[in-house]
């Protein structure tokens, strides 16, 4: 990091290098290479942190970040308008997305689920003669059968191809091209006859499962955070999130799906959205009634005044933002419960004013909290933040004279609603305008990514080219 820094300036760079941090700040290059172990998974947390300014942006509270990729999804509920951060997760699985497995690393990051499933991940028949699909991937080498670049195992691109929902000639722009007779056969050989199924059903099975397995692992995500999956809206992030995120958004019953300009490299756009922030955490384990607040105010007045020493290399020391919580839980429990509290001098707290907090907060999750049993704290947080930078998103203008001129033609795509192969009306995202209004079935293309969209749904865009898509159950 510091080579790359003095190689910037070298060529005449004149700016500031910021590098992302796994819990949603940006710092300074001397901040990262001090704390290396906070870099990890920065660039997934990226896409989330553009997911909570689109929320602040168009008032959406309630959010669900969707990043599907090549080999990994990855999902993150935004509650009140802000993401989660928890104090620890796991590095060098041995087994990649089963919990336990590998390595914790106490450090703040952004409360990201993720699971094995992507672009990427392949179809296979199970031992037990049934279709299973991920966690296993092709990687970008070598790639799904349909890149022609050595590949053998059918994968959910594969079958994408051959539902309809991403044309051959149009990858990436048109700058590669995909072998859909090669992907037809792969899947008619490894996975239809062996089920000994109708082709269709196979790849649709393949997309469907997919999705079913997302979904699956939302709610479950959702529910342990006291989400409500009828009242979020899903955003998609990603090569293949806006290609699965309808389908998704239905299993998962939102009302409403946003699909951001440029989806496919959400997560660069979030550096531009990131605060310059620093967290920290301490740890001791003590019962909130024997709690020395006096103690525990120092720790606080502590790690800020590290936090700020920290934030003055990412840029001033002035007009710095503090804001504390606290992990807590009932006595005996194996999780714990965030708690935010007022920025203001602890030793002013009562305990009884503590509980309620605690006992609020753990109501609105779980349906119900239990007056009479002690809690006690365990860790003790301070977010230190620096005024935000708003991105200013370039409007878009209308180069067309109407919704004709941005349609490419039809596609024959399989819907689910239907069970078989129905017109799609094709868009190009690029000639959309403000104020654009259709209705599905629809695929809108652009070169990073394609935005699946069927027929019980309805699509706008406003002046920023922001796709809303409004989904009728």
């Amino acid at each position: 990091m510091s080579n790359l820094s003095s190689r910037l300036k070298s060529i005449g760079f004149t700016g500031r290098l910021f590098i992302m941090l796994a819990s949603g700040g940006l710092t300074s290059v001397d901040t990262a290479v001090e704390f290396p172990v906070r870099v990890i998974e920065s660039g997934p947390t990226a896409a989330v942190i553009a997911g909570q300014y689109y929320g602040k942006l168009f008032n959406i509270p309630e959010m669900f970040c969707f990043d599907m990729g090549g080999t990994t999804a990855k999902s993150c509920l935004i509650q009140g308008g802000v993401a989660g951060v928890v104090p620890a997760f796991e590095v060098g699985r041995v087994q990649r997305f089963m919990k336990g497995s590998g390595l914790t690393i106490q450090v703040p990051v952004v409360d990201l689920m993720e699971i094995g499933a992507g672009g990427g991940s392949i179809a296979k028949v199970s031992k037990m003669g049934t279709l299973k699909v991920g966690p296993e991937s092709s990687g970008a080498d070598p790639g799904p059968i349909c890149y022609g670049r050595g590949g053998t195992e059918p994968t959910v691109t594969d079958a994408d191809l051959l539902l309809g929902f991403l044309d051959e000639n149009y990858f990436l722009g048109g700058e590669m091209r995909l072998d859909k007779e090669a992907a037809r056969q792969g899947i008619e050989e490894k996975i239809a006859r062996p089920l000994g199924v109708p082709f269709i059903k196979a790849v649709w099975g393949i997309h469907d499962l997919i999705n079913e397995t997302m979904a699956g692992a939302a709610k479950t995500h959702m529910a342990e955070k006291g989400g409500n999956p009828k009242i979020v809206t899903v955003t998609a992030f990603g090569g293949a999130g806006p290609v699965h995120a309808y389908s998704l958004a239905r299993k998962l019953g939102s009302p409403r799906l946003l699909v951001p300009p440029i989806p496919g490299v959400g997560s660069a756009l979030g550096f531009f959205t990131a605060p310059r922030a620093f967290d920290m955490v301490r740890s001791h384990k003590i019962g909130l009634e024997e709690a020395d607040f006096s103690a525990i105010e120092k720790m606080f007045k502590g790690m800020e005044t590290e936090a700020a020493k920290t934030l003055v290399k990412a840029g001033t020391a002035e007009n710095i933002r503090f804001e504390r919580s606290l992990d807590m839980r009932f006595v005996g429990q194996g999780s714990e419960t965030n708690v935010p509290i007022p920025a203001k001098d602890f030793t002013k707290m009562k305990i009884e004013e503590v509980r309620r907090l605690f006992d609020k907060i753990y109501k609105n999750l779980y349906g119900r909290t239990y007056p009479d049993s002690p809690v006690e704290l365990i860790n003790y947080k301070v977010r230190a933040s620096l005024p935000g930078r708003p991105l200013q998103l370039p409007k878009i203008e209308k180069r067309v004279a109407s919704l004709n001129d941005v349609i490419k033609g039809k596609r024959m795509a399989y819907s689910p609603i239907a069970k078989d192969f129905t017109p799609f009306t094709i868009y190009d995202r690029y000639k959309l305008f403000p104020d654009a209004e259709f209705h599905g079935p629809a695929i809108i293309e652009e070169r990073e990514s394609t935005v699946i969209v069927g027929e019980d749904a309805s699509i706008s865009v406003d002046d920023l080219g922001f796709l809303w898509i409004d989904l009728r159950y």
